[in-house]
């Protein structure tokens, strides 16, 4: 992590560490971090890949359990198959959006779809998680898809917007949202300016291509960092060539937010009865799937037969 202090308006920047989770395949993840765990409602932020997979290979987070959030699947190339304890089974692919309230309780699988196994593919994406205010913690947990079409975009200037969810810039998008928020995929072309507006308390930029500077200020921030903005600043944004940024923030929670491996609450004996829950097998099971990742440190169990 590093802190641009000459730079007005920017609170820190944070530079993910990369992890890698086998086969070739990484994530970057910038939130939670040591130096901020959220960011409006959002408490997770991960980059996944790029990866390329060759034939037969391809992405198998096995199922596992949710409680207390929202996932929000975003995919920049290639794309992932959905499947969850509802009954959802849903391929994600560029400019589509998935949503997927956890709430009182869901589980879920993400894979490379059989076709695209077969003959090799690749993988380039963003996962975050929205933690969801108190009152909505244990709402029954529901799946959302989203086609490219729904989702609001403006292009103009050399600057394209898609609100994945929430408000900006004069848009609102139709992706159901339980807080004041904001998502989006910008999109700038060499030299184009953008004005990063004080629309939300909470705001930060993750880099995903490229390289920006904030207009009449020394400094600039490249690829990979993740830069916080403090409340209140209003700055105009410069590509040094082509660059894609992902927005991300809103209105802080009130509250504090426990979590554990995949578990958000506000409660912490909320968390330890999620863990419980899927020792004993509680959840429910995602139709047609045999396998499952145990807590953390803890031995594989037999649990189907």
């Amino acid at each position: 992590m590093s802190v641009r202090s000459s730079v007005d308006g920017v609170d820190l920047v944070i530079l993910p560490p990369v992890r890698d989770l086998g086969d070739g395949f990484t994530v970057r993840r910038a939130l939670p971090s040591p130096q901020r765990r959220m960011v409006g409602p959002f408490i997770f932020f991960d980059q996944m890949g790029p990866a390329t997979f060759a034939g037969g290979e391809g992405l198998d987070v096995r199922p596992h359990p949710h409680i207390g959030l929202a996932t929000v699947t975003y995919v920049l190339d290639g794309e992932i198959l959905h499947r969850d304890s509802v009954g959802s089974v849903q391929a994600i692919r560029p400019g589509e959006v998935n949503w997927m309230t956890a709430g009182s309780g869901i589980v879920h699988s993400e894979r490379t779809a059989p076709e695209t196994r077969a003959t090799g593919g690749s993988l380039f994406g963003l996962q975050t998680w929205v933690a969801l205010p108190t009152r909505d913690e244990e709402a029954a947990p529901d799946f959302t898809h989203y086609k490219a079409h729904e989702i609001p975009t403006i292009d103009a200037a050399g600057v394209r917007l898609t609100l994945i969810a929430g408000t900006s810039d004069g848009l609102t998008s139709p992706v159901r949202t339980y807080s004041d928020m904001v998502y989006a995929d910008i999109v700038l072309a060499a030299g184009a300016r953008y004005q990063l507006r004080a629309e939300h308390v909470e705001r930060a930029l993750y880099v995903v291509s490229g390289e920006i500077e904030v207009v009449g200020q020394a400094g600039g921030f490249a690829k990979g960092e993740f830069i916080v903005f403090k409340p209140g600043a209003e700055i105009i944004l410069r590509a040094t060539g082509p660059a894609r940024l992902m927005l991300a923030g809103g209105e802080p929670f009130p509250e504090s937010r426990h979590i554990y491996w995949n578990f958000v609450s506000s409660s912490a004996e909320r968390i330890e009865q999620a863990k419980a829950d899927w020792r004993a097998d509680r959840f429910l099971h995602v139709p047609g799937e045999q396998e499952f990742i145990p807590l953390p440190d803890e031995p594989q169990p037999v649990r189907y037969p």
